[in-house]
Parts: C-alpha cells; sequence; structure tokens
C-alpha cells in the first residue's frame, strides 16, 4: 500500500485513543473541554536549546481529519466499538483552538510547544500525529542547525534521503534540515512538494561508466557547462581526480569564458586532501573553484576538520542529518493540564512521578520569551496562567522552578508572547509563512541566544521560568495530590 496516497491520516493514532474515545462517549464525556500540551524534557545531543518545526503538517493533517467508510469497517470488524461511537466518527471534525510557537523558533525543555484545547475525543485522537509530525521535524531541524552553525558560514545541503528511515522521513526531514540553515538538498521531491531547492551532480558510477575519469569528466562539462561540481576522489584523489578536473576546466571551461566550477571530495582525510587540492587549483589559476565534501560528517567533525585547516566551501552531510544519528528521539510529550467545567471554570491537572522531571506543569497558560533592550539577546521564558500579562515597563522578579530560592529580577526587557493561535473553533486564523520565511526567520531568533547557549559542550542552562501564581497552583496541586 502506497501510505501517502491511500491511507487515511486520521486512522494514524494509537489504538488506546479510540478505546478511550469510545468510552468518553459511553459516559457523557465526549464534550468535556480539556487541554493538551506538547513539550520536551531534554534538548537532543544535550544541547542549550532545539528548533521546533512541522506546524504546516500539523495544519494539514488537521484540516483533513475525517474518518471514512473503509476505515469505520475496518473498527467495526474489531467488534470492540459501540455503534454509536462509530456514527460520532462517521460525522468526526476537529473543532477546537491550537496554539502553537511558529516554526523556527529556539525552544527550550518543559514549555509548551503546542497547546490544545478541544472536547475530550477530539483532543485524545490527534496526540499521535502531532507527536511523530513535531518530534522529527524539530528532532531534524535541531540537528540541522547545529551542523549549520559548525560549519561557520560555509553552506550546508542535506544528502541524507538514501538514509532516511521511510519516505516522510526523507522529504519532510529535508524540509525541517531547510529550516534549520541548510541551503538546500539531495531530494527533488521534497523540492517539488514544499520549495527546499535541490541539487545534485555525479556520483561515482557517472566516472566509472566511461572509459576514463578525464573523459567522464569532460563529457559532464559539456553536458553542464554552467557551474559543473566533478567528484574526485573515485580513483585517486590527488594523483588523477584533480589533475583531470584542471585539465577539463582549461580545455571546456575556459575557451567560454566560465569561471564558476567546483570538486567534491567524498573520502579521505578531508583536511589533507582539500588543503593540497586548494593549493592545485589556485597554482592552475583556478581560485574560483569551490571545493565541497561529503561522507558521514556531523557537527563535531566539521569543527575539528575547519580547526584543522580544511580548505572547504560547501558541505553535504547525509545520514548523521536524516537520522539524527547521535540522538535519534526528540522526546516531545503531550499531556492534559487542565479540564473545564459546564460554566467554565477551567480545573488545572497534573502528572505526578517519583521521577521528579516527568511532573508537570499545570494549567491553561501562556509563554513569554524576555529580550534585553540594551543587547537584543533573549533573557529567559515566563510561563503564566492563561489570564496574566506582563507589563514590561516594569521590573518583574522571576524564579527558577527546579530551585526556588533561586531568583532574578528582569529590568529593561521587551516581553513577546510565543504562543499564537493557530485554530479557533476549529477554523485555521493562523497565515503560514513560506519555507524560506520560516528559514530566515529561524536564524534571526538563534541569533538572539547568548554564545553561551549555543555552544555545542556544556552549554548554558537557558531558564523557563514560573509566574508565581503558576508556582503556587503548581505546589498545591503537588500537596493536594500527595495526600
Amino acid at each position: 500500500m502506497d501510505l501517502n496516497r491511500n491511507a487515511n491520516l486520521s486512522m494514524l493514532c494509537d489504538y488506546y485513543e479510540l478505546t478511550m474515545g469510545n468510552g468518553y462517549l459511553a459516559r457523557g464525556m465526549q464534550d468535556r473541554i480539556t487541554y493538551f500540551d506538547v513539550f520536551f524534557r531534554k534538548v537532543p545531543d544535550e544541547g542549550g536549546f532545539a528548533i521546533a518545526a512541522g506546524l504546516e503538517q500539523v495544519i494539514e493533517y488537521i484540516r483533513q481529519l475525517h474518518f471514512n467508510d473503509e476505515d469505520i469497517a475496518y473498527l467495526r470488524g474489531r467488534k470492540m466499538f459501540s455503534e454509536d461511537f462509530l456514527s460520532y466518527l462517521r460525522k468526526f471534525r476537529f473543532t477546537g483552538d491550537i496554539w502553537a510557537v511558529p516554526e523556527g523558533t529556539p525552544v527550550f525543555p518543559r514549555e509548551p510547544l503546542l497547546t490544545v484545547r478541544a472536547p475530550a475525543i477530539q483532543a485524545q485522537l490527534i496526540e499521535t500525529f502531532l507527536l511523530l509530525t513535531l518530534n522529527h521535524q524539530s528532532l531534524i531541524a535541531t540537528k540541522a542547525n547545529r551542523i549549520v552553525r559548525a560549519a561557520a558560514g560555509r553552506p550546508v545541503l542535506e544528502f541524507g534521503s538514501r538514509r532516511a528511515q521511510g519516505v516522510d522521513a526523507a522529504v519532510d526531514g529535508a524540509r525541517a534540515a531547510f529550516i534549520g540553515g541548510c541551503k538546500g538538498t539531495a531530494c527533488t521531491l521534497s523540492d517539488e512538494l514544499y520549495g527546499v531547492p535541490a541539487g545534485g551532480t555525479m556520483a561515482h558510477s557517472w566516472v566509472q561508466m566511461f572509459g576514463s575519469e578525464y573523459d567522464a569528466f569532460k563529457a559532464y562539462c559539456e553536458t553542464y557547462p554552467d557551474n559543473p561540481t566533478l567528484l574526485v576522489d573515485t580513483f585517486n584523489t590527488l594523483k588523477s581526480g584533480v589533475p583531470n578536473a584542471i585539465r577539463v576546466f582549461n580545455e571546456v571551461l575556459r575557451p567560454r569564458g566560465l569561471t564558476k566550477c567546483g570538486i567534491r571530495l567524498d573520502s579521505g582525510d578531508m583536511t589533507y586532501l582539500t588543503r593540497k587540492a586548494r593549493q592545485m587549483l589556485d597554482e592552475a589559476g583556478w581560485q574560483s573553484c569551490q571545493i565541497s565534501c561529503s561522507n558521514s560528517l556531523d557537527e563535531y567533525i566539521i569543527a575539528d576538520i575547519l580547526n584543522q585547516g580544511a580548505q572547504i566551501d560547501l558541505f553535504g552531510v547525509g545520514e548523521r542529518l536524516i537520522t539524527a544519528r547521535s540522538e535519534a528521539v526528540f522526546g516531545g510529550v503531550y499531556k492534559l493540564t487542565a479540564v473545564e467545567d459546564n460554566d467554565g471554570t477551567i480545573i488545572p491537572k497534573i502528572k505526578i512521578s517519583e521521577n521528579v522531571g516527568k511532573i508537570t506543569n499545570p494549567h491553561f497558560k501562556k509563554l513569554y520569551r524576555f529580550y534585553g533592550n540594551d543587547t537584543g539577546k533573549a533573557i529567559a521564558d515566563y510561563l503564566c496562567v492563561h489570564d496574566e500579562t506582563v507589563d514590561d515597563s516594569h521590573d518583574l522578579e522571576i524564579f527558577d522552578p527546579a530551585a526556588t530560592w533561586k531568583r532574578k529580577t528582569v529590568y529593561n526587557f521587551t516581553a513577546r508572547e510565543l504562543l499564537v493561535p493557530i485554530f479557533r473553533g476549529g477554523k485555521l486564523v493562523y497565515q503560514m509563512p513560506t519555507l524560506a520565511e520560516i528559514q530566515k526567520y529561524c536564524a534571526e531568533q538563534v541569533d538572539t541566544l547568548w554564545d553561551e547557549v549555543k555552544r555545542f559542550d556544556n552549554p548554558h542552562t537557558y531558564y523557563v521560568d514560573l509566574s508565581q501564581k503558576l508556582w503556587d497552583i503548581k505546589n498545591e496541586l503537588l500537596h493536594t495530590s500527595s495526600r
């Protein structure tokens, strides 16, 4: 079966979402308004921050939510669901509200990336898709941003389609990598669907198809004379690859007055080979020739070889980006934080665990980010109850919820709400920016973080602080729930 063409993604839910829905309906709880938060507990790779991504696919999923005759017939065949519940699903549409941080926003543990306010069954049924989408794309966008920052201004291309864990992982992963800062992808379908610039030149098989490496390079330059890139490590990079590339550039490009060209290395000691290749190219008058490298790269390898003096103008990064190989799970969760009474009163809910890290922040909340007016840098994030407001014309005392004795006064700052309305009453109210706009926004927002937060090793902890009111509610729930 071609999942992308034939399957109804409304059925992409954990089975217990359906059993709970059936139970809610049986007990007359289907219209009980609930609040759920999507958040994560730990930044991948022990980094200082993550990048939120995947909202566009969430929006399209919510807009398409429905159950068709085949779905109803399948569920009836399981002999677990009442006819009333199957009738409910036949008319199912999402009628709730959703708030989310815009894609490309740097985010931190324990703060909501997305909040759902919806009737109980609706809120439960969308959990799986929201998590798989936000978890996957946020993971890849975060990894891509780390790699792009390691490249220190040199372009990074996403090369991982053939190593991705499935079709959607390749296509949506390329999209997420672009949000994180990659300049393009090798995945043609991601370009067609999302506008992620696709590009590529040749594989080793092209070189092997011809009688000689020289013949292969010449044929390629004659076919694509505008900015060709030649793969020079099929046989011997320095003895034949680079010399043959220079020869073909001289014979095919130079007579036409063309100077844009490149070589690519996919193996070997990148530092040594690129330094030697750069010297050979420059001595032959091809200072304009760019050197690109690929082959199992990540942020640490890129940083190391650049520190060693590698002469690289562009990186192609594959499996370690598209699979986030160093830490392949983002770990976002979907937790109930409040319910509404019939009169509209919001009742906060909390999950308590012997594992302190799994205790949730209750209630329907707002999320602010404070920026210093003197530096433009982000100072802290601030979680408060939905009916609180922040007056950034006055000093504000905040505290770290993990250490209530640690208080700090914030002054001369601007507060910005991070959660923006996406759906109201089931209607889309958010104007989705273009992918290029998301990438630009991401770069701008990452730039507001201090370097200490952005370093790879032992980054400074950026605190997500609670308002006094929210802390008091949480503390009261902790005490009353433990009785």
